[in-house]
């Protein structure tokens, strides 16, 4: 039986993998998208912790966030609060690409735990959050 830490992994990859070749139309990758999300669920990161929600180190994040600015998916700004922090936000155009593939992203979540029973679902999501806070 292969280990948890191996399966872990194995769904990770699966789930990048499908979800690349879902965005791909959209000229964006996996890792782009998920950056998106994080700053569609907290808008205004600097790129430091922008880099470590969305699990890319902050040279990969600093690529990126040119990628996706000369896409007009995000914008900089100033942070009031602080003249030198430039705070990471996400433009009109980004939120209606969220909003193109909600759908599609929540069928491919569906289809992950399509052979659970919404309970098993449920504990499912409840066990993957417990393993995660007992590691951070």
């Amino acid at each position: 039986m292969p280990s948890l830490l191996y399966l872990v992994k194995q769904l990770e990859l699966a789930v990048r993998s499908h979800l690349d070749d879902l965005v791909r139309s959209a000229g964006i990758t996996a890792l782009q998208y998920t950056a998106l999300t994080v700053l569609e669920r907290h808008d205004g990161l600097s790129a430091a912790q922008l880099a470590r929600d969305s699990f890319v180190t902050a040279q990969s994040m600093a690529d990126m966030v040119r990628t996706l600015e000369t896409r007009g998916l995000i914008r900089r700004e100033r942070n009031a609060g602080n003249r030198r922090e430039l705070l990471i936000r996400l433009t009109d155009e980004g939120r209606s690409l969220l909003t193109t593939f909600a759908g599609p992203v929540r069928e491919l979540e569906d289809r992950m735990i399509g052979k659970l029973t919404a309970a098993q679902a449920a504990e499912f999501r409840h066990s993957l959050v417990s393993a995660w806070q007992s590691l951070t």
